[in-house]
């Protein structure tokens, strides 16, 4: 008699829960920092779009674990194909309707802050870190940071995270504006569902107006932003430092950088 091997089940990188007229939005990939990878870029949209897409949910929130919210893209595997309505991982070009509130805990580095950069409020816990260390592996923030780090952000502090990828602590975050409420360490996720009801318990259609009538002022210059971004993305992929950068992180040894 045979038997036949099923195929494993890969569990689900992103796991969604309603309380209220609010949608928690839980990335669960613990054991990578919750690094982005197809299935996660695609849990990420399904959730987004269940989010702007159902008139019974009127605020989001979106969440990682204690040590980490995002490590940003898995360099092993790639973030999978960027989706028709929320672009890289699924949430940095989305156009969104509903508000959404990033509950920060642990790391938020490189695509994972730039997620961060996406949502429209912020709330940390004071172990909290947010980075932008792509310049260390050869490569650049290619999600939105290039033109999103500078409106939270005075110029200059946006540059040193650019341009030497070392990390922002949340309580200076807090004090730069980056972050809108600084709570205890393990009390992001739930200081956020609070903040979401704050939003929920007002008339939805004038949070959305609302929302709108600013991503037409303050989103008005993304374009620019992408085409510039791509602009430098082609010299990075052009470069023999990418692969250098990227090969010396797999291998866990200093870059040997060339130049070039």
């Amino acid at each position: 008699m045979s038997t036949s091997l099923s195929a494993p089940v890969t569990p689900p990188r992103v796991i969604t829960e309603r309380r209220g007229r609010v949608l928690l939005i839980h990335m669960d990939r613990a054991d990578k920092r919750n690094a982005v990878d197809a299935a996660m870029t695609a849990g990420l949209d399904a959730a987004l779009n269940e989010l702007d897409d159902d008139p019974d949910l009127w605020c989001g929130v979106l969440t990682g674990g204690p040590a980490a919210f995002c490590a940003g893209t898995d360099l092993a595997n790639g973030a999978g194909t960027p989706t028709e309505r929320g672009g890289n991982y699924g949430v940095v070009r989305r156009e969104r309707t509903t508000p959404l509130i990033a509950a920060v805990e642990g790391v938020a580095y490189g695509g994972g802050f730039e997620i961060v950069l996406a949502c429209d409020l912020v709330v940390a816990g004071r172990d909290a870190r947010f980075a932008l260390p792509e310049v260390a592996r050869g490569l650049i923030a290619n999600c939105g940071a290039l033109f999103r780090t500078p409106r939270p952000l005075p110029l200059n502090v946006a540059k040193q995270m650019l341009l030497t990828g070392q990390p922002l602590g949340a309580e200076r975050a807090y004090g730069l504006g980056l972050v809108n409420e600084l709570v205890d360490a393990g009390e992001a996720e739930s200081a956020a569902v609070a903040l979401a009801e704050q939003v929920c318990a007002n008339a939805p259609v004038a949070v959305s107006a609302s929302l709108r009538a600013l991503e037409a002022v303050v989103g008005e210059p993304d374009e620019r932003g992408w085409a510039a971004t791509a602009t430098a993305t082609e010299t990075i992929m052009a470069s023999a430092d990418r692969q250098e950068g990227v090969d010396a992180f797999l291998q866990k040894r200093p870059p040997r950088w060339s130049g070039r």
